[in-house]
């Protein structure tokens, strides 16, 4: 944009604006300097042009102005005539103020001629004034009474207490202090204060308790685990005190001035009459002011800060109307009374609400439930796995099993894990804890405003007996104005009520807890307790759990472990909790423990900061170290006796006399787990169940669990033991190169181990080829061992169904310990991982640590193959054991064989009653394991057994098919066996022996053709046997090298 645009140069002259920007910029700047043009003019050549120039340039700006000048004119003179007016008039005022000054001074030469009088007449009429006040004043209080009484019959206490105070104002005034007429109404204004304070306090203490008009919904009893509903509290103070979390969650009303009003940021007063927060709907152009709505307990107030504060608070309701009895209080000057008497009325109210709510629940289940009776609610979820037909089966003492494994628990089914009592008891807690912990919400709201109140308060008209009262108080300074009502006061109370019927719950020393309760009572309502018992006490905190004291000094009776029993004769007179639960006792303690813990974090919560500390040494302190000291060593020999029991018992290791005819994997439908196994697994899952239900104790149940496993599995070592001991299968198995070859057998995919998947590849890649070299390596090794003796065998089919019982219990233990790991994993991961789990003194020490449960697991796992290699390795001996009489025997038959011989029958016959007896005890693949190595020996050993043979005839051979015959289809009637399997290596052997039967020129030829079908050491022995009519040449034996090379 160019310098001059802005000119009001008009449209027929706008070559102006052209010549105008041809002007020199140096013509225009704000400091000129003429020198430069001049010197340029007397040295041009063309002086005069130059000079004609500047000329041209001087009209266009002349021009120019002229213009500017014509715009503007009118302006101009507008503006001059505007300054002349207002001369004009600052002129005429002068003169104005000049008269008036006169007049002022007439004025002042009249008055003062007549000040004296004026002064008399308007004193005369001040004092008229306030003697009509002071009469007006006088009806009014005359009237307050009445108006006082009828405020506290509509229930409008803050109303009526402002009335009350502003008349003890007015009666305070000079002037009507010497009113006689006024004496009566000062004396019913003191009666009316002591009314006041007592209605006041009953409402504060029905609304401390939930039972008020405005109290909050009370939980119904099946509403379980609700988060508690976060309040916002007013403070009424302007000190830097503490405060609770629900306090500082306070939006807006968090400063109070001194006198108890809300005060704004700069010290002004924030109430104008109006919402700050209204809101206004453009769009509609409606005002859409959405006004707070007063409390109905202040409908009848004076407005002022407190009452605007309410209006505008966003707090629930019950915690209004609890700071609104606070603050009545507070103008009343009874903080330090009304304290005293909460202290005083805290634990027998709340010991009848517990009462209470037990009698109500009682009642409730009791009508909701008609007809069922205890003995109906006794059944427990932790023998699920044993109901069904296992309860129908009996052993031979005629017990069941389900029977025995509840004689062996030493709890009864009400109290297991999750047994009815468990139930009922964390019910009941979680009724009645959630109902302590609303009280103890409006017991914060209550505690922080008077702690608040107190400090910028003097109560004067505390009567003397509640000084004497909290002067006697151990408490600190702060509680003492409080009349020793603090927020660790009521926390310690009402953990210390929930303590006693705990113990109630748990039947657990109840005498010292009611002792310690009494005297902590007597403290509280300074009845002058002895200073050893105040000197222990900081912040009315002081719990007096006394379960071991209370245990040591009952002599010969264990009153810890009468909570085991059935429920007792004489239950202690207390909360009446023995009408709601099947039973009591020290396991309950399980139920107990998550109400109790969630308890304490909802406490933690609203806990101040200063009284932080307490939440670490109240309830829940005391359970876990009633847990630790107490539950876990009386559960530890409680269920090692168990275990004891159930492993020490002659029927523990004793396999069924009647199992079903079929195996079966479930447990529910038969499968014949020995009684002894089949316990521990019980008391193991018993026993996690108690785990799950305490968290932080579950590592110190777990190795409870170890330990157990640790004493089971030694006696099932020694029960196998005692089976195969001086065995030769024993023996054999435990030898490295018998380890080695079973290892590489593909047969032991079908063991339960790990091993099974690292030889899969290996048994899918090339099974007949592995097969057959290991099965001639075991055959081979097994052969060396002749003469095998019948004493070196396991003869006994007792000790046969044993071993098969044995390792498939061990087995379902293994399988049920891997779930016992996989779900004792999840508590100790989801709550406490920080904390160390605690060892009692009863555990047994050595050098080897304690191992984890799958290694536990793996060690069962292992003694159940074991079992197995041993029943595999008995059956091939066995086999061997018949089999060796076939080397001896001379096979010049002279007829047609028409039946096996005797070996083979005795050998089919221990075959096929071994696999009846073993059938139900063992899945069908550990069948084929066991059974599946009978055909291999029994091959190998009849092809080696030619070796050793001299002479074998036509029938000899019809006599040797036959038996393979007959083991063919002993072998085959084995379902779990694989048939083609046994018919081709069957087949083989009698391939081999019907070799016999060709002449030496056609053996010759068939070696040719198949080489490789058998090894040349067994050709050989083809050649070395003599049959009777088969001419062998004396070069055959060259001729056999020259075909097969040794």
């Amino acid at each position: 944009m160019g310098l001059f645009d802005g000119l009001p140069v008009p449209q027929d002259k706008a070559y102006l604006r052209d010549d105008l920007e041809n002007v020199d910029e140096t013509w225009t700047v704000a400091r000129f300097d003429s020198l430069p043009h001049v010197v340029h003019i007397l040295t041009s050549k063309d002086r005069d042009a130059e000079i004609q120039t500047l000329k041209d340039q001087s009209d266009i700006v002349e021009e120019v102005v002229d213009e500017v000048v014509q715009t503007y004119h009118g302006g101009f003179n507008r503006a001059i005539q505007n300054y002349s007016q207002i001369l004009r008039l600052f002129s005429e005022s002068t003169q104005s103020i000049g008269k008036l000054k006169v007049d002022l001074g007439n004025a002042k030469t009249v008055i003062s001629a007549r000040n004296k009088q004026l002064h008399q007449l308007w004193y005369r009429s001040m004092t008229l004034r306030h003697i009509i006040s002071l009469l007006d004043q006088i009806e009014n209080i005359a009237q307050v009474p009445a108006r006082i009484n009828k405020l506290i019959d509509e229930n409008q206490f803050y109303a009526a207490v402002q009335v009350h105070a502003q008349s003890a104002r007015m009666l305070e005034r000079e002037g009507l202090q010497t009113v006689g007429a006024l004496q009566d109404v000062r004396s019913e204004l003191t009666k009316l204060r002591g009314v006041l304070f007592y209605k006041v306090l009953e409402d504060l203490h029905a609304h401390l308790y939930n039972s008020g008009e405005y109290s909050s919904a009370t939980p119904s009893m099946n509403e379980k685990d609700d988060a508690i509903p976060t309040t916002t509290v007013v403070a009424y103070s302007n000190n830097s005190q503490s405060r609770s979390r629900r306090t500082r969650l306070m939006k807006g009303d968090s400063h109070v001035g001194a006198s108890g009003f809300a005060s704004s940021v700069d010290g002004g007063s924030s109430y104008d009459g109006h919402d700050d927060d209204d809101i206004h709907d453009e769009n509609t152009g409606k005002d859409t002011k959405n006004i707070p709505r007063l409390p109905t307990w202040l409908l009848e107030s004076t407005p002022d800060e407190f009452v605007e504060t309410m209006r505008k608070s966003e707090s629930p309701i019950h915690v209004k109307y609890l700071q609104t009895m606070v603050e009545c209080l507070c103008m009343l000057g009874k903080v330090a009374a009304a304290g005293a008497i909460i202290c005083q009325r805290l634990r027998p109210t709340v010991h009848d609400i517990i009462t209470s709510k037990i009698k109500a629940q009682a009642e409730y289940v009791n009508s909701s439930r008609p007809g069922v009776g205890q003995a109906s609610r006794t059944a427990t979820t932790g023998l699920q796995y044993v109901q069904g037909q296992l309860s129908k089966e009996k052993h031979k003492t005629g017990t069941s099993i389900a029977g025995s494994l509840l004689a062996v628990s030493p709890v009864s089914p009400v109290m297991a894990p999750m047994g009815a009592a468990q139930s009922a008891a964390k019910e009941l807690l979680d009724s009645i804890l959630d109902a302590i912990v609303r009280i103890f919400e409006n017991h914060v709201v209550v505690g922080e405003l008077l702690e608040s109140k107190s400090s910028q308060q003097v109560n004067m008209n505390t009567p003397k007996s509640m000084v004497a009262e909290v002067s006697g108080n151990p408490d600190s300074e702060a509680s003492q104005v409080t009349g020793g009502y603090t927020i660790g006061f009521s926390m310690t109370v009402l953990q210390s009520e929930c303590q006693q019927l705990i113990c109630e719950i748990l039947r657990a020393t109840p005498e010292a807890a009611s002792a310690d309760a009494a005297v902590q009572t007597a403290r509280l309502a300074s009845k002058a307790p002895s200073k050893d018992k105040r000197d222990k006490s900081e912040d009315g905190l002081t719990f007096a759990f006394r379960f071991t004291d209370a245990t040591m000094s009952v002599p010969s009776q264990d009153l810890m472990r009468q909570g085991r029993n059935r429920k007792g004769q004489n239950v202690q007179e207390g909360y009446g909790s023995a009408s709601l639960l099947p039973e009591q006792g020290i396991y309950l303690a399980a139920s107990v423990y998550r109400p109790v813990l969630q308890f304490t974090d909802k406490i933690a919560l609203m806990l101040p900061k200063k009284y932080s500390q307490l939440g670490n040494d109240g309830l829940l302190a005391f359970l876990e170290n009633f847990v630790k000291d107490h539950f876990l060593p009386t559960m530890f020999v409680d269920y090692r006796k168990g275990v004891q029991q159930a492993i020490s018992s002659p029927a523990a290791f004793r396999p069924r006399a009647n199992p079903a005819a079929a195996y079966t994997p479930s447990v529910s439908k038969g499968r014949p787990v020995l009684q002894g196994l089949l316990t521990i697994d019980f008391l193991a899952k018993e026993v996690l169940g108690w785990a799950q239900a305490m968290p932080k104790f579950s590592g110190d149940l777990v190795n409870y669990v170890q330990t157990f496993l640790e004493r089971t599995y030694e006696r099932c070592r020694a029960s196998y033991t005692e089976a195969v001991l001086e065995k030769q299968s024993y023996m054999l198995i435990g030898r490295h190169d018998v380890d080695n070859l079973m290892r590489r057998d593909p047969a032991s995919a079908f063991l339960p181990t790990s091993l099974a998947h690292q030889n899969a590849d290996n048994h899918i890649a090339n099974v007949d080829t592995e097969t057959d070299g290991v099965d001639l390596e075991i055959s081979a090794l097994l052969m060396k061992l002749r003469p095998i003796k019948q004493e070196s065998l396991i003869r006994d089919n007792n000790k046969l169904i044993l071993l098969a019982s044995l390792s498939d219990s061990l087995e379902y233990i293994a399988d049920s310990i891997e779930r016992f790991g996989n779900a004792s994993a999840k508590p100790s991961e989801q709550i406490e991982n920080d904390v160390k789990p605690t060892f009692p003194h009863h555990k047994r020490t050595g050098s080897v640590p304690h191992k984890d449960l799958a290694s536990f697991a793996e060690d069962y796992r292992k003694l159940a193959i074991d079992c197995l290699k041993v029943l595999r390795v008995e059956m091939q001996l066995e086999t061997v054991f018949n089999m060796q009489v076939m080397a001896t025997r001379e096979y010049l038959e002279d007829q047609d064989a028409e039946e096996p011989d005797d070996y083979i029958i005795s050998l089919i016959t221990q075959i096929t009653r071994r696999d009846e007896v073993i059938a139900p005890f063992i899945a069908p693949t550990k069948r084929n394991y066991v059974f599946g190595g009978i055909c291999a020996v029994a091959s190998h050993a009849s092809i080696k057994a030619l070796a050793e043979m001299k002479h074998i005839n036509l029938f000899g051979v019809q006599q040797i098919c036959r038996n393979t015959i007959a083991l063919e289809q002993a072998l085959s009637s084995i379902p779990s066996i694989d048939s083609e399997s046994v018919q081709t290596k069957l087949d083989h052997v009698r391939t081999y022996y019907e070799l016999l039967n060709m002449p030496v020129e056609a053996l010759f030829a068939f070696i040719t053709e198949h080489d490789r079908l058998f090894t040349a050491i067994e050709y050989y022995n083809l050649l070395k046997v003599q049959v009777p009519g088969r001419e062998v040449p004396d070069d055959a034996k060259a001729r056999m090298a020259d075909i097969l090379p040794i």
